[in-house]
């Protein structure tokens, strides 16, 4: 059962050798079903609303990253508490130094792909934000921030690196049998 009450509070948030708030992201992702209910190639990413609402833009959930946590930890509870989502975290896709333009100061911002596995109905956030499945597309268009951003383009770039490795090892497997004919 996942904890349904938000951390709040910075008393254990970690910051970096130059005093930056450390922030841990992730980018929710599941693979669009087809028409034939089978799941195929195309990502489908959650963005959520900020607390104040979408006038005010969407983004994938980050938060603190504390100092009881590793950052894999803090990443997948961020997916919980902001967007309602359980999964796999994944092989980070980059960290980011970037200007708060609310509190005007530095942070440092970890990014990890997340690959859905669990839904939820009830999470800590429910009744402050709102979550929507969109294309890869629709996300780069509405996602108000741009470190954001390259990371969605850099979990794309490695989805479709991967798949192209597949359709090679595919291809050399097929290969190999035709030779044995």
């Amino acid at each position: 059962m996942a904890c349904l009450v938000a951390r709040s509070g910075r008393e254990l948030q970690r910051y970096d050798n130059l005093g930056r708030r450390q922030v841990v992201g992730c980018i929710p992702y599941r693979f669009k079903n087809c028409s034939d209910d089978s799941v195929g190639n195309e990502l489908e990413v959650l963005v959520i609303t900020s607390q104040k609402g979408q006038a005010r833009g969407m983004m994938f959930p980050k938060g603190g990253w504390e100092l009881d946590e590793s950052v894999e930890e803090a990443a997948s509870r961020e997916s919980l508490e902001e967007a309602g989502v359980l999964g796999n975290v994944e092989d980070g896709l980059g960290k980011w130094n970037f200007l708060s333009k609310r509190h005007g100061t530095f942070y440092e911002g970890y990014m990890f792909p997340l690959l859905v596995t669990k839904q939820l109905d009830l999470w800590p956030e429910k009744n402050v934000r709102q979550r929507i499945w969109m294309t890869v597309d629709e996300a780069r268009e509405v996602c108000r921030h741009w470190w954001m951003k390259e990371a969605l383009d850099m979990l794309v770039e490695r989805h479709k690196s991967l798949q192209q490795q597949n359709e090679e090892h595919v291809l050399s497997c097929s290969l190999r049998y035709e030779r044995l004919d």
